[in-house]
């Protein structure tokens, strides 16, 4: 993994939430007030997947770790209130996705978040 966490942000965390598909782990890293978007084939960079709040959150980290698929963190920076990382995914059927996220944080805490996300179309 990337660089030492900065103050108050645990990049270990981030990894036990994302290779545990542990949504509620993953959550609590996130301000009440959290946005998240993605951008993918299907929400393009101008109408992206906008998920306000803690709840819509939670909502698409309930759905998206009850599919059968592993994650893994592949990399993760930390630079003063920004976070990048890089995770990839695949599902039994040899389908894999590939994420990179940019976020900001506030008082240790992810307030902003882009997913740019691509998956195969064939395994």
């Amino acid at each position: 993994m990337g660089t030492a966490a900065g103050p108050g942000f645990d990049t270990e965390a981030l990894r036990r939430g994302i290779e545990g598909q542990d949504a509620a782990a993953l959550l609590s890293l996130y301000a009440d007030d959290a946005e998240l978007r993605v951008v993918d084939r299907n929400s393009q960079p101008s109408h992206p997947k906008v998920m306000h709040g803690r709840e819509q959150i939670r909502e698409m980290f309930d759905d998206v770790y009850s599919r059968d698929m592993t994650h893994k963190l592949e990399e993760c920076v930390v630079q003063g209130d920004h976070v990048a990382y890089t995770e990839s995914c695949q599902y039994p059927d040899g389908v894999k996705v590939l994420a990179n996220s940019m976020m900001s944080l506030r008082n240790g805490k992810i307030v902003d978040q882009t997913v740019l996300q691509a998956w195969d179309e064939e395994p």
